[in-house]
C-alpha cells in the first residue's frame, strides 16, 4: 500500500515553541498529518514527540533543504 502524500504545514516554525517563547533547532514535519514542531534537541522542545504521544503519528521527517532523514517513534529507528 503506497502512503499518500501529506500536505505540510506552511509555517516553518514549530507550532508549540512560540507559545512557550522557545527557539528550536531542528524542525520535524509529522508525515501522517502535516504538523510542524521542534526535535528533542531543542531547548523546552521535543514538540515532534509530544505530538506523537497524542496522535499516535510514528512518523517524522526533518525539515532540512536535500534532507531525506526520518523516524519512526514506535521502532526508535530511522527510516
Amino acid at each position: 500500500m503506497n502512503a499518500l502524500p501529506v500536505a505540510e504545514s506552511t509555517k516553518r516554525e514549530c507550532q508549540a515553541c512560540p507559545v512557550a517563547d522557545h527557539a528550536w533547532t531542528r524542525l520535524l514535519v509529522c508525515l501522517s498529518c502535516g504538523w510542524v514542531a521542534c526535535s528533542d534537541d531543542a531547548r523546552g522542545g521535543g514538540h515532534a514527540r509530544a505530538h506523537y504521544e497524542e496522535t499516535d503519528h510514528p512518523v517524522v521527517a526533518s525539515l532540512e533543504p536535500g534532507s531525506t532523514w526520518r523516524y519512526c517513534y514506535v521502532h526508535r529507528r530511522n527510516v
